[in-house]
């Protein structure tokens, strides 16, 4: 997608979200929350000091990520970047007081070098042609400081409802899925360390009593969603 197609679907983007995960039984919130959630736990799993650090929310679109990363870092501050500024003024009646909001190029990320603490994107790349991939990442790491966190979030394809539901998403129409193996390999061309995945996802809401054994599943290639997680 580029910004003119982000643009056009901004306004609408949470009705048709929460339209094409129906059969998840929840609602956009969710998915957004557990995002952060994950995030908060391994940035302190990692020992990063979060209090008056910078985090970037590559890709932040509507801001869904902006509530969540507030209550589970809160000592934290938050910049998002999007190429969609109708995205961003949507975003903006979101962000808190410890949080930025700006637009960028889609190529050059309008900061200093090793400016933040850690960085995370959510469901974006698929979004991003594969060529463009290395590029990107390798300038997500020019931000980041030295042992920094990056963890980016993504559809699993090979997780048939997932595909199902991508293919059937008005602003998924241009979008195309990569596998776990292939971004893996991207973070680790463009310099990070130790980049591995963790998969997520298994249970939909009706079997929700399950949720808790996920943390058994992590290397289980069967969730809706996994994540690469990696340090600068």
């Amino acid at each position: 997608m580029d910004r003119a197609e982000f643009d056009r679907f901004a306004d609408e983007y949470r009705a048709v979200h929460a339209t094409n995960i129906a059969a998840s039984g929840e609602s956009p919130e969710y998915f957004a929350e557990y995002k952060m959630r994950d995030f908060a736990d391994e940035v302190r799993h990692a020992q990063i000091e979060s209090q008056a650090r910078w985090f970037l929310d590559f890709g932040t679109g509507i801001g869904n990520a902006l509530p969540y990363f507030a209550r589970y870092l809160p000592d934290a501050w938050l910049c998002g970047v999007d190429v969609s500024t109708r995205s961003l003024d949507i975003a903006r009646t979101r962000a808190g007081s410890k949080s930025a909001l700006l637009a960028f190029d889609g190529k050059t990320l309008p900061f200093a070098d090793g400016t933040f603490a850690g960085a995370f994107a959510c469901c974006v790349f698929h979004h991003i042609p594969h060529g463009e991939h290395l590029a990107l990442l390798s300038e997500l790491r020019r931000v980041m400081a030295p042992g920094a966190l990056l963890m980016i979030y993504e559809h699993n394809p090979w997780n048939p409802l997932t595909v199902r539901a991508v293919k059937n998403c008005p602003f998924d129409e241009n979008a195309r899925l990569l596998s776990a193996s292939a971004l893996r390999s991207a973070v680790k061309n463009a310099g990070f360390n130790n980049p591995r995945t963790r998969y997520r996802v298994f249970f939909p809401a009706m079997l929700g009593a399950l949720r808790p054994l996920e943390t058994l599943l992590k290397a289980v290639p069967l969730g809706a969603q996994y994540y690469i997680l990696a340090r600068r």
